[in-house]
């Protein structure tokens, strides 16, 4: 019973959401903004248009199944006609079409669920699949504006309505307009009035008020933010476990998570409570409908000579049939919108600004075992406009160089190596490579195949040490992932675990110091064997010791590398061949003395 319930308010919701749909669509056409939703269905047909046929199939399948109902219904009137009128010389055959119209319906209602489940699949999959591979190619900076919980949330949910309704809409519109029409015809065929008071219902809708659009969309609106923000703490939350915990913040995190369940709540229940409202008028007015058909049909059996019981069973069938008809077609119009609205929030992903990828870039990768030449010059970026992060910087780092940047946090160390991996672009000035025979080409997003990076952080990956050291160069031999791990001063401790390579690494590099951690990304990034090495505050959770082993290896082992090193400990810059200050928007070379000098201040 409490199903039944749930299943009739639901119904009615949806009822009262179509006819708002109705409207909030007549106003889009009226203030222009309607052409934004016939562009982003035009996005969704460029996807949903591989699959045609299938999708012509489906609405086949759908009329026939429709078809087949109207004739079990049929077929169930003249048998109890039949039966009633003791007129038994046809009834087997009335009997078996009944049956077998009714068990070809259901047949045929299941064939088509399990047709549009596989349609929406493929299609929801091409969708992810295309977005994930523009998302990955969007400007780095434009990504950066969206939260990451809301990226998924978009990459998830939005293109799950967008592949579901891509399918079904068109096909359900064309099934359910012949629905309705060929079951209006039947029962104007025995009583026009029937007919016609069966969607009696219907206009009242339209007298809903414009108070309830505006509660429709603010709420639908406001279930949409929060779940992208539920999903941008729960990444952030799970990803920084470890410091949370280390914090000793766990119960402040769950009052966080507290605070945003009771607004999920209260927004819930609101839109519950306008529900229950929205409901009950609807309910009075079908019931009224249907109370009055009811009462017509025992008033026309009572009276009236031609017709029978089976008429009425089918009238009270086929009214509500009618009805349901009437609003599957209006029903469309939410999920128009709707998808429109998922369409819309995924195009902005898709949309972003491109990585810059130059042409030419390619032939540089065959120049690379003689060695490239960084150089920036006369170079300015600012994240903004009107804040600079560095002006008329210069720098330049060659084969066989180590070349460190130092500076305090947060002066722009960081940016200098998002600019080298062509991650931002500059204002002014160039960021260059120059090949040993003379050739040079600007950094953009295709040169990154010429550079090997470490970032700051713990980067490493849950899976066995190999995988990780395969991100590097897919098809390493153990061979030169030992040498990898030499290089880096980390084959000693793998040689020392259980599993050596095997071993299995959890979150983060579970079961690693941090050390090792960093060692295993530097060993990472030179299986890669790329020209260029960036190393982003690689080395700071090494002792000092290691530190300078792995740089000295670079230098001896590796001789035609151009190695950049971000750095706050001065300890390692009697090792490299240049060290440039980065400070107030500044990027100053230090002669050999300075250089001394804050070595020896370590």
């Amino acid at each position: 019973m409490k199903d039944n319930k749930q299943a009739a308010a639901s119904t009615e919701d949806l009822e009262a959401q179509s006819f708002f749909a109705v409207r909030e669509l007549r106003r889009r056409v009226k203030d222009g903004t309607f052409r934004e939703i016939l562009e982003d269905w035009r996005w969704i047909f460029t996807y949903s248009k591989r699959y045609r046929w299938a999708i012509v199939f489906y609405t086949v399948l759908g009329i026939v199944s429709t078809t087949l109902g109207l004739v079990s219904s049929l077929m169930a009137k003249y048998t109890l006609d039949i039966i009633i009128g003791h007129k038994t010389s046809k009834l087997w055959l009335l009997f078996i079409i009944m049956v077998g119209s009714a068990l070809f319906s259901v047949v045929f209602e299941n064939l088509l669920g399990r047709i549009s489940l596989k349609i929406g699949i493929r299609i929801g999959n091409d969708i992810r699949a295309d977005i994930f591979s523009k998302i990955i190619d969007s400007d780095w900076s434009r990504l950066n504006e969206y939260q990451s919980g809301d990226i998924v949330n978009r990459f998830s949910s939005d293109t799950g309505t967008v592949g579901s309704n891509a399918v079904s809409w068109l096909p359900t519109i064309l099934i359910s307009l012949y629905r309705f029409i060929a079951t209006f015809v039947v029962l104007a065929h025995y009583d026009l009035f029937i007919a016609c008071f069966s969607l009696a219902s219907a206009p009242v809708l339209m007298l809903m008020s414009r108070f309830v659009i505006r509660k429709q969309r603010y709420y639908g609106k406001k279930m949409r933010e929060m779940s992208s923000n539920m999903m941008s703490f729960e990444v952030e939350t799970f990803y920084n476990l470890d410091t949370i915990k280390s914090f000793g913040v766990t119960d402040q995190y769950g009052r966080k998570l507290d605070d945003r369940l009771e607004e999920v709540k209260k927004v819930t229940l609101d839109y519950n409570k306008f529900t229950i409202h929205t409901n009950i008028f609807m309910s009075i007015a079908g019931t009224v409908v249907s109370m009055t058909i009811f009462g017509y049909c025992l008033y026309r059996l009572w009276f009236g000579t031609d017709f029978t019981y089976g008429t009425m069973t089918l009238f009270l069938q086929q009214s509500r049939g009618l009805s349901s008809a009437f609003k599957s077609v209006v029903g469309i119009i939410p999920a128009f919108l709707n998808s429109s609205i998922s369409a819309h929030r995924i195009r902005e992903l898709v949309e972003l600004p491109k990585e810059v990828r130059l042409p030419g870039s390619e032939v540089f990768a065959e120049k690379a075992k003689d060695g490239l030449r960084v150089e920036l010059t006369d170079l300015s970026f600012g994240y903004d406009p009107e804040k600079p992060v560095v002006e008329h910087a210069a720098l330049t780092a060659g084969p066989g160089e180590i070349v460190a940047l130092v500076g305090a946090s947060g002066e722009g160390k960081t940016t200098m190596i998002r600019l080298l991996l062509a991650l931002v672009r500059p204002d002014d000035g160039s960021v260059r490579i120059r090949a040993a025979d003379g050739a040079e080409l600007t950094l953009n997003a295709e040169t990154r195949s010429l550079i090997s990076y470490v970032p700051q952080g713990n980067t490493i990956l849950s899976g066995t040490i190999e995988e990780n050291l395969r991100m590097g160069k897919e098809d390493a031999t153990d061979a030169e992932m030992r040498e990898a791990l030499e290089l880096a001063c980390a084959l000693e401790f793998v040689d020392k675990l259980p599993n050596g390579l095997q071993t299995v690494l959890g979150r983060r590099g579970k079961g690693l110091s941090e050390g090792q951690a960093q060692r295993l990304a530097i060993a990472r990034a030179l299986l890669r064997d790329a020209p260029i090495l960036l190393l982003d505050e690689a080395t700071s959770s090494l002792d000092v010791a290691t530190e300078r082993r792995v740089l000295r290896n670079l230098m001896t082992r590796t001789p035609n590398k151009t190695c950049i090193i971000t750095t706050h400990r001065p300890s390692v810059l009697n090792l490299c061949t240049r060290v440039y200050q980065v400070t107030a928007r500044t990027v100053t070379e230090l002669d050999a003395e300075t250089s001394a000098r804050l070595a020896m201040d370590f």
